[in-house]
């Protein structure tokens, strides 16, 4: 079977599976993230709300940008 050359990593902050590249945290600036998780520390840094980071990342993944998420 050939290899996709994903690499399969579970976020430690939502415990979901995800495939590609991880982003850093903002927090320790060392654990690794799913993208999904950046984006939310990235919004969280900025004051942006639960409800409306949950519509950002829908918008996200609609456009086609589902950043590895299964």
């Amino acid at each position: 079977m050939k290899s996709t050359g994903r690499k399969k990593g579970v976020c430690p902050r939502c415990g979901q599976a995800y495939y590609g590249r991880p982003t850093v945290s903002r927090k320790d600036n060392n654990t690794q993230l799913c993208p999904d998780c950046g984006i939310r520390e990235a919004l969280e840094s900025i004051g942006v709300g639960l409800a409306e980071q949950d519509s950002i990342l829908v918008s996200i993944h609609r456009c086609g940008g589902r950043h590895g998420k299964n």
